[in-house]
């Protein structure tokens, strides 16, 4: 068997010592101090080391064997550690102090990113005034959060979608909040020029929302001096808005007088440009303002009315009015498209059932036979262009039909003059076969004098 290197061996001090005092070795001494005088220095030494080895080999063997010590296949010794010997406990990272209850570090104020404890309420920091960073004028700085002012190019972006949503809804103090968030800066005179030319673009109740919103923004968000800058503008551009609106001259200067009516312009605003205007169709803008305010004035007309009474916002009254009024000079002037041009101004397609029973309702009570005839190709041309649909001439006729009782006390021959309205429209085409079944004739059984054989007769009428 060969030695071990020393390096191999590396027991300690401890050890040797321990050695050292046992009654082996003590025997063992005495006998290598006899040996000594016959064997050399050299070999005395190797024999030496190479005792201590054995002996530190069986004692580490004896001492280990409970530890569960294995010997891997290269021969080395592959040692456990006991979970009671002193350095199994150095091991283990479980507190030992008793001290703690389980609870997080620092009360949970500890920790990455954490800024102390939960309820910990800070005071508030008190400048250093020696701090080299301080600065007196930063005591008195007041932070507020800045908007942008709006550019040429995201402006009409911006405004444009504002509009149109406020000729849905029709709610001023809402589109005054959204511009209240945009900082218009420089172009404000530009909101009244974007809404003229959309309401230009629309139909007659947009133009009367525009009026009503340049006179509610007027005063919060619009100056008087930024409405007559934007009417400025509004007759400059005239020539380039006649392209797509050949009306735009007569609208601009209704625009202008309703504006001078609502108190937003001057009265002395129109006056200023006499004798200084060039341009055809601002010169034509401004006659028809002109011509507006003297109507006003001698009391003819009231400025509110400029843009009729259109709209599904006015009263039902108010359109019930209109209608009779629009068939009344029907009546006079036979004039089809004309009629057509103005229920169609009045903007309410839900209310076309009323034209439908006003105007059935003048032929049972007209004496001749010229209503009958005028009625009855004014419905056959709204039928036909579609602006009467089915469903209004379904509703017209079935109102007819509930009130005819009613109005058979004013009209005694009203059943038989509607009935035969409602057969020359069920053959021009005008109802279909369903609302001709509808309709209620008046029929009545009598007994007939001598002569007859007594028979029932039965006549309608």
């Amino acid at each position: 068997m060969e030695l071990e290197k020393a390096s191999d061996l590396n027991f300690n001090n401890v050890e040797t010592e321990a050695l050292n005092d046992s009654p082996f070795y003590e025997e063992q001494r005495g006998k290598e101090k006899n040996e000594d005088v016959d064997c050399p220095i050299s070999t005395i030494n190797e024999a030496k080391l190479n005792a201590k080895a054995m002996r530190r080999f069986r004692k580490n063997s004896s001492r280990d064997s409970g530890r569960g010590d294995s010997v891997s296949d290269n021969g080395e010794i592959a040692r456990g550690v006991l979970p009671t010997s002193p350095k199994a406990k150095n091991m283990d990272r479980k507190s030992r102090a008793g001290k703690g209850r389980g609870l997080p570090k620092k009360g949970g104020a500890g920790g990455k990113g954490v800024w102390g404890a939960p309820g910990q309420i800070y005071g508030e920091e008190k400048v250093d005034i020696k701090d080299p960073n301080y600065d007196e004028d930063q005591e008195s700085c007041v932070y507020e959060t800045t908007v942008l002012p709006i550019d040429e190019k995201t402006f009409e972006k911006s405004i444009t979608p504002i509009v149109q949503e406020y000729f849905e809804h029709g709610d001023t103090n809402e589109v005054a909040e959204m511009l209240r968030d945009l900082n218009l800066g420089e172009m404000k005179c530009g909101l009244p020029v974007l809404a003229v030319s959309l309401a230009l673009e629309g139909k007659a109740s947009h133009r009367e929302m525009t009026s009503k919103l340049l006179s509610d923004l007027c005063g919060t968000v619009l100056s008087t001096e930024d409405v007559e800058t934007s009417f400025d503008k509004l007759l400059q551009e005239l020539p380039e808005l006649v392209l797509d609106t050949p009306r735009a001259p007569q609208l601009v200067g209704q625009f202008i007088a309703r504006a001078v009516g609502d108190g937003i312009l001057s009265k002395t605003y129109i006056e200023g440009y006499k004798g200084t205007v060039d341009c055809v169709q601002a010169r034509a803008a401004l006659d028809r303002a002109t011509v507006l305010l003297g109507l006003t004035k001698a009391g003819r007309r009231r400025i509110d009315s400029v843009w009729g009474s259109g709209g599904g916002q006015q009263p039902v009254k108010n359109l019930v009015k209109e209608i009779d009024m629009l068939l009344k000079e029907f009546v006079l002037s036979g004039d089809v498209a004309e009629a057509e041009r103005c229920l169609q101004e009045l903007e309410v397609p839900h209310f076309h059932h009323e034209l439908v029973y006003e105007g059935i309702l003048m032929v049972l009570e007209a004496t001749g036979d010229s209503t009958f005839q005028m009625m009855l190709s004014l419905l056959g041309a709204l039928w036909k262009s579609g602006v009467i649909t089915l469903d209004q001439m379904k509703r017209g006729y079935e109102r007819i039909y509930q009130e005819i009782p009613d109005i058979n006390l004013d009209v005694p021959n009203a059943y038989s003059i509607l009935e035969r309205f409602v057969e020359e429209g069920y053959k021009s085409g005008i109802i279909p076969k369903q609302i001709r079944m509808q309709c209620p004739s008046r029929g009545r059984k009598r007994f007939v004098s001598e002569g007859d054989g007594g028979r029932l007769k039965s006549e309608s009428y």
